[in-house]
C-alpha cells in the first residue's frame, strides 16, 4: 500500500519511522504498521488524514467532517481508537474517544455490554460486591447507601439458595 507523504507525516509514528529509521524511502524497506492497525482501521485513518491534510479548510468544515466521520458503530470506533493510538495521532484518538464516551454515556452496564458485544461474565453476587471508598477519603453517602442495598440483595440471594 502506498501512502502520500502529506498523509504519512500526520502520524508521529510513521514520521519517526521515516525520519529516524529511513523506512519508506526509496531503496529502503517500507514502513510497517503496528499489528493493531487493521486494514479497515487504516482506511478510516486515511480518510481522516486526507480531509485534514488539505490546507485552507475552515474550522467549521473540519468540525462538520469530524461529526459525520465519527458516526460509526462501537466496533469501528474501538478499532479506530486503537489504530490512532498506535499511530500516535492524539487528535484522532481524542475524537474517537469522545464518540465512544457519548455511546456509553447514561447507559447501564448491561446496555454497554450489548453495545460493545461483551459477554456478561459476572455472577449475580459479583455484581453486588461492595464499592470501595475513594483512596484516603470517607465514603460518599451515596456509596454507603448503595453498598447497604447491595448487602440486602446479596442476603436475599443467599436465602433463596437455602
Amino acid at each position: 500500500m502506498v501512502v502520500g507523504k502529506d498523509l504519512a507525516m500526520m502520524s508521529p509514528y510513521i514520521q519517526r519511522e521515516v525520519v529516524q529509521n529511513g523506512y519508506g524511502l526509496p531503496g529502503n524497506p517500507p514502513v510497517t504498521l503496528p499489528k493493531q492497525v487493521s486494514a479497515a482501521a487504516w482506511e478510516m485513518v486515511e480518510e481522516y488524514c486526507a480531509f485534514h491534510a488539505v490546507p485552507g479548510r475552515s474550522d467549521k468544515e473540519r468540525r462538520l467532517f469530524d461529526d459525520r466521520f465519527i458516526r460509526r458503530d462501537s466496533g469501528q470506533l474501538c478499532d479506530l481508537t486503537s489504530a490512532a493510538d498506535c499511530l500516535e495521532m492524539r487528535g484522532l484518538v481524542d475524537l474517537a474517544s469522545r464518540a465512544i464516551a457519548r455511546l456509553i454515556e447514561g447507559k447501564s452496564a448491561e446496555q454497554i455490554r450489548e453495545a460493545f458485544r461483551l459477554p456478561d461474565d459476572l455472577s449475580e453476587e459479583e455484581k453486588l460486591e461492595p464499592i470501595a471508598a475513594l483512596a484516603g477519603g470517607a465514603p460518599d453517602p451515596r456509596v454507603r447507601m448503595l453498598n447497604r442495598l447491595y448487602a440486602k440483595r446479596r442476603k436475599e440471594l443467599q436465602q433463596r439458595r437455602q
